[in-house]
């Protein structure tokens, strides 16, 4: 009766598979520590990474096909597309890290006031559920500019859903730091899953938008200031058909020794040089009968650049 007792009180036989295993799992903790540290510094990285090349992509895209040509012909490799997308991002990056680090203050504010277990400040219990049904109503007039409801702009509706579903998840989380319990992660995994996949898909279409429009606006400015991009002087070997007073054509004159280039063409521009092309486009270019002439930097044609 007495070992009868033992075992059923667990006595020290059946302490030692309960030690094993909590010796098992506290050594494993470490490593499971480590993998969702990295995790979490890896995820928003790629991310970024990932939005500043489209970013790159399509302002490229946008930029050249103000002039008629496909930023696919250009073959810019994946650098130049991310060393294209730095300066248009310094404002609206600096804004969005802004407002993400008062946004990680304002949550740690709210851990430490729920960890104290007393009274809350005025209003502290309402602006959880302010956050959130603010971020409803964004989501609501997101999905209404989407479907054509109201006149939203090309960069509104991306905005509005994707900040109306961080709202509601960051109201969410500040409810139960000022409670002081943990965010229940676990049970709602499908649904910060969905919420996560629907904003990357928020902030791709944004950039997207801004852009083809930072890229338009800065072709058209390109455009009426052509005199910023380097001029150029072609002599080439063959006749080169421009369209009418897009270009000065020149015949170079016969030496008495053989001569390989008998053209000059003049009032070019260089608007890229890409693989050893160049893409020349006339000083008077305009977006009606304007073109755009790709020429190989090799020894086929002379280039001279000119100091305005």
């Amino acid at each position: 009766m007495a070992e009868g007792n033992r075992g059923n009180d667990g006595g020290p036989a059946a302490d030692g598979p309960v030690t094993a295993e909590g010796d098992s799992d506290s050594g494993g903790r470490p490593w499971s520590n480590w993998a969702i540290t990295l995790a979490t510094l890896l995820a928003p990285t790629t991310f970024i990474g990932a939005l500043l090349l489209y970013f790159g992509f399509a302002y490229t895209d946008a930029l050249y096909a103000h002039f008629g040509v496909d930023a696919a012909t250009l073959g810019f490799s994946t650098q130049d597309y991310a060393l294209r997308s730095a300066g248009a991002l310094y404002v609206p990056a600096g804004t969005a890290l802004t407002v993400a680090l008062v946004a990680v203050l304002v949550y740690y504010a709210a851990r430490a006031l729920g960890a104290r277990s007393g009274r809350l400040p005025p209003g502290g219990r309402f602006a959880p559920y302010l956050l959130s049904v603010c971020g409803l109503v964004l989501f609501a007039l997101g999905m209404l500019g989407g479907l054509g409801v109201w006149d939203a702009g090309a960069m509104d509706t991306p905005l509005l859903l994707g900040s109306g579903l961080v709202l509601v998840v960051y109201g969410r989380a500040l409810f139960f730091k000022l409670s002081g319990a943990d965010y229940p992660v676990a049970r709602e995994r499908l649904a910060l899953a969905l919420v996560a996949a629907l904003v990357g898909l928020s902030s791709f279409w944004a950039v997207h938008a801004y852009a083809k429009q930072h890229g338009d606006d800065d072709a058209r400015y390109l455009a009426r200031n052509l005199w910023l991009r380097p001029a150029v002087t072609v002599d080439t070997p063959e006749r080169l058909y421009f369209p009418p007073r897009q270009a000065r054509e020149t015949v170079l004159p016969v030496a008495d020794h053989p001569q390989r280039f008998r053209y000059r063409y003049e009032g070019l521009r260089l608007l890229a040089e890409v693989n050893g092309r160049m893409f020349l486009i006339p000083e008077n270019w305009s977006e009606t009968g304007g073109s755009v002439l790709v020429i190989p930097a090799g020894n086929t044609v002379r280039v001279a650049f000119r100091a305005d």
